[in-house]
């Protein structure tokens, strides 16, 4: 029985070893200090190359696997968090790049060629995952020239990486909102303690009044908070997060609709199949067939 790793206290992560470098290149396993609900000044480039799992970027809830690629914006919260069995850790999981907007705005006063990198990174304040296979694997080559290279080498490899990425048209957007530029540190902590509460108790029914007796806070002003911080109302939030869970079953295993239902904390099967309907423009049973073609195609 595999349980996902608990989301920590949303933080503001402050990266201080740009040591004057155009781009900083990281990879990290799992567990790991820096696996947490965040965000910072930095665009991110995420590659994951281990383990599957649930993934947050600003309101989206989604899944990941290995050969996931991803490219966030400015400010916008995210996290990956590995469906793991307790005990278990990998070495390398993730493997990023961070940049900032002033590489890329000093940059085409002298290379005009930079300005067609404007699209792309105007996309990545929604956050972005990248679903064409070729881009892909070519990302995971061009982030291992990445990890293996220095100075000029480095810089040259990352922009013809981004280059790729800006002409692939497979993409998804994340995110139904963009995040200002001068996100509150303090407002993301606060809504994304519910956001953790809400991640450990959604399977089971969950009022709105509860979440904000957690926090301390009265509900109409709970409510307001949450919806201004996330993009969505409480029961929209939890519905999506309930809806993710519930493809992961359709599409893991065979059992019956209704216990997918259930488990996945609706505790109406008409609702249920509304909701899956809205969200996804088609029935639990469709979706489960989809899937399985996939998987054996």
């Amino acid at each position: 029985m595999t349980r996902p790793t608990r989301i920590t206290d949303p933080s503001y992560e402050l990266m201080d070893d740009h040591e004057g470098r155009s781009i900083i290149y990281r990879q990290h396993g799992f567990p790991c200090p820096l696996v947490r609900w965040h965000f910072h000044k930095e665009y991110e480039l995420h590659l994951l190359v281990a383990t599957s799992g649930k993934v947050f970027v600003g309101d989206y809830i989604g899944n990941f696997n290995p050969g996931s690629l991803f490219l966030t914006g400015p400010n916008l919260p995210h996290n990956w968090i590995s469906q793991m069995q307790s005990g278990q850790s990998v070495n390398k999981r993730d493997m990023l790049v961070n940049f900032t907007d002033e590489l890329f705005d000093q940059g085409h006063q002298v290379f005009s060629e930079l300005r067609s990198l404007a699209p792309l990174l105007e996309r990545a304040r929604y956050g972005i995952e990248f679903r064409c296979a070729q881009t892909i694997a070519q990302a995971s080559l061009s982030m291992q020239r990445i990890a293996d290279s220095q100075g000029i080498s480095r810089l040259g490899h990352f922009l013809i990486l981004m280059e790729s990425l800006a002409a692939c048209e497979d993409y998804q957007l994340l995110s139904g909102t963009a995040v200002a530029q001068d996100a509150d540190e303090h407002a993301v902590e606060r809504t994304n303690r519910a956001v953790d509460y809400i991640f450990a108790h959604y399977a089971r029914e969950l009022s709105l009044e509860e979440v904000a007796a957690y926090l301390g806070m009265k509900p109409t002003y709970f409510s307001r908070v949450f919806k201004q911080a996330t993009g969505r109302c409480f029961v929209e939030f939890v519905n999506r997060l309930r809806i993710s869970k519930s493809c992961e079953l359709l599409a893991d295993g065979d059992r019956p609709v209704t216990d997918v239902c259930f488990e996945s904390g609706f505790n109406n099967i008409s609702n249920f199949n509304r909701r899956f309907q809205q969200l996804k423009g088609m029935t639990p049973s469709h979706y489960r067939r989809l899937a399985t073609q996939r998987l054996s195609s």
